[in-house]
């Protein structure tokens, strides 16, 4: 990868090549993630709510009217989190879901958009498209479907993968 300087490169200041072009690819995909995870928090910060809840409210609205268990959200959360009860305990005390025992498994407690949940998702519905526009001015269909094949074939290839406690790439940046 000698003799030519990436964007990547020029973004994070990286004045040494990377040692592959793996790694490059890595370590893009995890500065594009933050890049898209910030945009998405700038259009839901002035509805006050987390990218996270957001993600929660929007699954919540696509289980209804049945509702989903809080395991079965987890699940289905795009970025996974140990604190799946403490964000579900701030929504609840927003009101923007509602919580009740499964009549058939009382062990089990049902997760359901309420009301304000649903007004707050009509809200932001229109601000989240906006990232997705971006993009759409810049890739055509056929690079977007593209991309998420390279990245289910990425998440495929990491998934189960552990880094050794004392790995060299968990060292700071080379």
């Amino acid at each position: 990868m000698a003799g030519r300087t990436s964007r990547l490169q020029q973004e994070i200041r990286q004045t040494r090549p990377f040692r592959s072009v793996w790694h490059e690819a890595f370590l893009s995909v995890l500065k594009t993630a933050d890049v898209f995870r910030r945009a998405v928090s700038g259009v839901l910060q002035p509805h006050g709510i987390t990218a996270q809840q957001y993600n929660v409210l929007r699954i919540l609205r696509g289980a209804e009217p049945e509702g989903l268990p809080t395991l079965a959200i987890a699940g289905r959360l795009i970025e996974e989190t140990p604190g799946v009860t403490r964000l579900l305990d701030r929504l609840e005390a927003r009101q923007l879901i509602r919580r009740t025992r499964c009549r058939k498994d009382r062990r089990q407690v049902l997760c359901r958009i309420a009301p304000a949940g649903l007004r707050l998702l009509e809200q932001t519905d229109e601000c989240i498209l906006a990232p997705e526009r971006n993009l759409a001015r810049v890739w055509k269909a056929s690079e977007a479907r593209a991309l998420v094949a390279l990245m289910d074939r990425a998440r495929e290839a990491m998934a189960g993968s552990r880094l050794p406690q004392n790995h060299p790439d968990q060292r700071s940046n080379r």
